[in-house]
């Protein structure tokens, strides 16, 4: 079973910067390997959607919404076979990106789709004008 704890939500002003960390527990550095993971996020009273992607070889996407703003990465350097993490670094926040942000993970690789199977709880960003 995946563990996804997201954190480094908060509060930041418009144009501010925020990396957001997911730690992936209960995974080998192999598997970390061969997982696939992404970032979605879900503003009041919208539709959850994709943000970030990044397959099991390491290539990335974005969303058209956050292209050359947000960037995704993982690492999978941790030899202990405990935690690996995944980031999502903000730059150039937008009023608009203001959602609870969560960290999702499959084997499959979905794209933007919402089909993963692991889910985390979500952290919250506010971005203020």
């Amino acid at each position: 079973q995946v563990q996804l704890v997201e954190s480094g939500g908060g509060s930041v002003q418009a144009g501010g910067s925020l990396r957001l960390s997911c730690a992936a527990s209960k995974l080998t550095s192999l598997t970390m390997s061969t997982i696939c993971m992404a970032w979605f996020r879900q503003a009041p009273g919208q539709e959850r959607e994709g943000v970030a992607t990044i397959t099991n070889e390491g290539a990335t996407n974005v969303a058209d919404s956050v292209k050359g703003r947000f960037t995704i990465s993982k690492d999978n350097d941790n030899k202990d076979n405990d935690n690996n993490t995944l980031y999502l670094q903000m730059n150039s926040r937008k009023p608009e990106d203001t959602a609870v942000y969560y960290c999702a993970a499959d084997f499959i690789y979905y794209g933007l789709l919402k089909d993963y199977k692991y889910w985390g709880q979500g952290t919250q960003v506010t971005v203020s004008s």
